[in-house]
Order: structure tokens, then sequence, then C-alpha cells
């Protein structure tokens, strides 16, 4: 019973609580609300007064104006109020000009149409009709006939312009033109030339440009071509319009296939349409075979301190056989510094870069697995089992300039079948110093002066059929072994003189004939670069020289095909 009596009283309690709260809140939700609306009257309070100031000071501001007398204010938007309102009046009087001039305009053509009505209607139909008729036959007249100029020169008449001022207008022109191609003064006989005016019609007028051609190609000094240029250079022109243009696109066409990606020149080709001397005119067949074929142009290197003949060569894309062929009567174990050789002799005039798109069956490398064995000489092999190349299906984009492959990239390689390992023996045991490299030196130093093959016998007392090369030198010069072997013959043999034969072990033989002495005998080894001789004369000889020959199973061959 105590508990329930307990439960109510603080069940009274927190309903007042309740009351007290919400009473406050309505009590603080009415003051808000009191100074929002005291707040709206005092801002509508102001802007009626300022609104009331405004209309006072605008009927003010008119009532000054209406009496002439010219409000001020030092305020920017009153002054700028005050100068629009005095322009008002300027701007409606130039309105009412505009308008009063253009009904005084629109009055006077009524009034003149009105005067011609009137004229025409007293006027008998018959004179009406042929007035009509009158006006309508000079309007047709005009429009087909005009007065024109003919020209004539030497006799022959050219055409026809529209005045002869612009016929000299053109002949100024050619001859201005004619000076600055033919490089001197040029000028139209005036005997030569002729004009005559007349009525024709308009169609039979040339206009300026058709003109000058014909008179270019009367007088015949210059004329108009399309010119092939080649980074600048003019190589042809041709008079006829599209001509170069089919010709570059059959060159290109002439180097390509289903697979090229693309046919491209190097150089910078141009074609311009210009006056040049008639004799600059050229058949189109020369020009494609001006284009096929080669410029001379050239392209030389100065030797500097270290270059060797081979380096050269090599790092100009050259064999030293080709760069030797460039280079007749050169030292090429000899180089001074300065000298200028020859690297290229001639160049083509287009440059045909062409990208393609090749498909095939390559190569693959095998491995090699070495293993020493002092059987062997060093830098000798045996192949214990053969490998062989695996076989791949390849995808790749080949550059080609003037058909020399350049570039080559690989789009996609697959493996048909895989490569074979090769197992060689390599040697180990020391090489003597006389065993043959297998290549050639040259045996002295000079120049060449008799060639292999067939010649003219020096003297009477040398033979036709040169089998060897003949290397001048004075009388002393070292005589050197081209490669190592064995010394087969030294001594006395005929038109030989003294002779040093070497077996070089691998069917190759050379001989070293005309010698003044020998250092070297029968039977013994000599290695690669070692003195065997002394240049001479003796023998069939006519001058001191090292006579030269290289021989593989007892068949002369010519010593430059293995001289560096």
């Amino acid at each position: 019973m105590k508990e329930k009596t307990t439960r109510q009283a603080n069940h009274g309690q927190t309903e007042s609580s309740k009351d007290r709260i919400e009473k406050r809140t309505k009590q603080a939700t009415g003051a808000a609300v009191s100074t929002v609306k005291e707040m709206l009257i005092a801002f509508g309070q102001e802007t009626g007064r300022k609104l009331r100031w405004l209309r006072r000071r605008t009927r003010r501001i008119m009532r000054e104006a209406r009496a002439h007398r010219f409000p001020e204010s030092d305020r920017l938007p009153v002054l700028i109020a005050l100068l629009c309102w005095g322009l008002f009046p300027f701007w409606g009087s130039l309105l009412r000009e505009r308008l009063r001039g253009r009904r005084k305009q629109s009055i006077r053509r009524t009034h003149l149409f009105q005067v011609l009505d009137e004229t025409l209607g007293k006027v008998h139909p018959v004179v009406y009709m042929v007035l009509a008729c009158a006006i309508a036959g000079v309007v047709l007249y005009s429009s087909f006939y005009t007065r024109g100029t003919t020209v004539t020169y030497d006799g022959r008449e050219l055409g026809n312009v529209s005045s002869k001022t612009e016929a000299e207008t053109v002949r100024k022109n050619l001859e201005e033109v004619t000076t600055q191609v033919l490089g001197e003064t040029f000028t139209i006989d005036d005997s030569l030339i002729s004009y005559s005016s007349a009525m024709m019609l308009r169609t039979e007028i040339d206009d300026a440009e058709t003109y000058e051609e014909q008179l270019t190609k009367e007088i015949g000094l210059v004329s108009q071509a399309y010119c092939l240029y080649i980074n600048g250079t003019r190589i042809g022109a041709t008079p006829y319009e599209g001509a170069l243009e089919e010709l570059l696109e059959q060159l290109q066409k002439a180097s390509s296939d289903e697979n090229t990606i693309s046919c491209t020149f190097s150089e910078e080709v141009e074609i311009r349409r210009e006056v040049v001397p008639a004799d600059a005119v050229m058949n189109l067949g020369y020009i494609a075979e001006l284009l096929y074929s080669t410029k001379t142009a050239e392209v030389t290197y100065e030797v500097k301190r270290g270059d060797t003949w081979s380096q050269i060569a090599e790092s100009h894309d050259l064999t030293t056989k080709e760069l030797q062929a460039l280079n007749p009567g050169y030292n090429i174990n000899k180089l001074q510094i300065g000298e200028v050789l020859t690297l290229s002799a001639s160049v083509p005039y287009l440059t045909m870069t062409v990208v393609e798109r090749e498909s095939y069956v390559d190569d693959i490398a095998f491995d090699v697995i070495y293993t020493d064995s002092a059987d062997l000489y060093q830098g000798d092999y045996k192949v214990t089992s053969k490998g062989e190349y695996g076989k791949a299906d390849v995808m790749a984009t080949a550059t080609y300039v003037n058909g020399e492959e350049i570039d080559r990239t690989i789009l996609s390689s697959v493996t048909l079948k895989e490569p074979v390992t090769e197992y060689r023996l390599q040697g180990t045991k020391p090489r003597p110093s006389w065993m043959p490299t297998g290549t050639f030196r040259w045996p002295c130093t000079g120049k060449i002066t008799s060639t292999f093959g067939g010649r003219k016998s020096p003297g009477g007392i040398g033979s036709t059929n040169h089998k060897g090369i003949d290397i001048g030198a004075p009388k002393g010069t070292p005589v050197y072994a081209a490669d190592g072997g064995t010394v087969t013959y030294s001594g006395w043999m005929s038109g030989y003189g003294y002779l040093v034969r070497i077996s070089h072990g691998n069917g190759y033989e050379t001989y070293y004939g005309h010698n003044s002495s020998l250092l070297v005998k029968v039977g013994q080894h000599v290695y690669k670069g070692q003195q065997i001789a002394k240049v001479g004369s003796t023998g069939n000889s006519t001058g001191n020289h090292c006579h030269f020959e290289v021989r593989y199973n007892g068949v002369a061959k010519n010593p430059r095909n293995y001289l560096p």
C-alpha cells in the first residue's frame, strides 16, 4: 500500500516537470517570433523612407529640368542618369530627321514612276513595242558581244584579249620572267607585235593566262612546265600535267606487292609548275631512266691517326676489296695521315624505303658444347656429335632501302622443330708459330706495277700470262712470308731469279720471285710475317720488285682476291 502511494507521488512530480518544460518552450518561441516581427517592421519602415526620399528627389530633378535648371550631383550613378536624360532630345531629333529623309525619297520615287507611266501611256502601242524591242536588242547584243583586241605576232594571229592594256601587261610580265629565267635582258621587238580592236563575241576572248601561254609558246625561249625537284634540285621538267605524279606512283608500285606495308622516298620530292628554259623540258621516258640510274656524288674520308684499311672499310659498310677498287694504287699496309680515300663514287637519285610484312620458316641455331682436348692444337676443333638446326614459323616486318635490307623486326615466332645440340673438342696443345693461319698478308710494301692475268710483255722479256702480281719497291726492301708454312724451294729458278716457295699445308703455296738475296733454306719452318728475302731484280725483270703468286693445288690464283 505504501509503495503504491509512493509511485503516484512520483508520477505527479513527473507530470508537473513536463508542464514546466512546455511552458518555457512556448515562451521562447513567442519571444523569437516577436523579434522577427519587429525586424521586419523596422526593415519595412526604412525601405519606405528611402522610397519616399527617392520619389521626392526624382520629382525635384524633373521640375528643375522643365525649368531649364540643370541639377547637379557628386554621385556617379546620378551623373550617368543625368547624361542619358540630356541626350534623349538629341537622339530623338536624329531619328525624326532620318525618318523624314526616307519619306521624301519614297515620295520622289513614286512621283517618278507616275510621270513615266503617264508619259508611256500617251505613246502609241506600236512605238512602245519598237522601243521595247530596241532596248531588248541592245541588252542582248551587249551580253554576247564586247569590244576586244586581236594580237598578232610576226604575222601570226595569237588570240583575242579584252584590251590592249591587258595585252601590254602580259607582254611586260613575260619579258620580266624570261629575263629572270635566262639570266639576260630580253624584250619583245615592237615591230613583231601588233594590236587591232573591234567588236567580237565574248566567247572568243581569251583570259590573260591563256594568252600568256600562247605568246610564250610562240617566242619559244621559255616554257611553262611541271618540274620534278629532289632535295631542292631540279631533275627534269615536262609540259604534261600529272605525268610526274604518275611516274613516281609507278616507281612505288614497282617496289610494292600485296605484303607491302609502306613505300616512301627518303628524299624530299616536290613537283612545281614554273617557267623554265625551253631546252630544260625533256621526254618523260628520259626522266624515268634518270630516276632509275645513279648520280655522281663522291663521298670521301680523310685518314686519321690509328686508322687501318680494314677498320675504315668496316665502318663504312664496305669490304676491303670494295675499298681497294675505289682507291686503286693505295698502299693498304701503310696509310698516311691526311690521305683522302674515296668511299662512294655514285648514289641513286631516289632512295626507296619499303617496309614489308614477311612470313617464312627460319632456322633456329643450335647450341655448341666444347670439351678440351690435348690432342688438338689451340684454335682447332673436332665435331664429335653434329648439331641440327631447329625450325620456326616466323612473322616479321623488314625494311629495305633500294632493295637492301637494313632492319628486321620479329613480330612472332612459333617453334616447329627444336634444335639439336652439337658437341665439339677444342684443342689445348700450343700451336707452333709456323702453323698457317689460313689468311694472307702483303709480302712487302709498294705499288702494284703489274696485275694478274694477260698483259704486254715488259721489255719483251716477261710472260704475257702473268701468274701473280708485281709489287714495286726499292732494292733491299724486306720480303715477308704471307702466312706460316714450310719452305719447299729457296734458290735460283730461271725467269724467277732468286725464288722462295712456301707450302702452307692446306693446298696453298706462295711464290716470292726476283729477290736480291734469300734468308731461308728448304725445309725451314717460317711464321706469318717473318722476313724471308730482300727485293731485287734478278731473272727476267725490268726493275726492282717482288713477284708474288698464290697457287691452290698447283693452279695460279689472283693474289688480290686473298690480300686485305
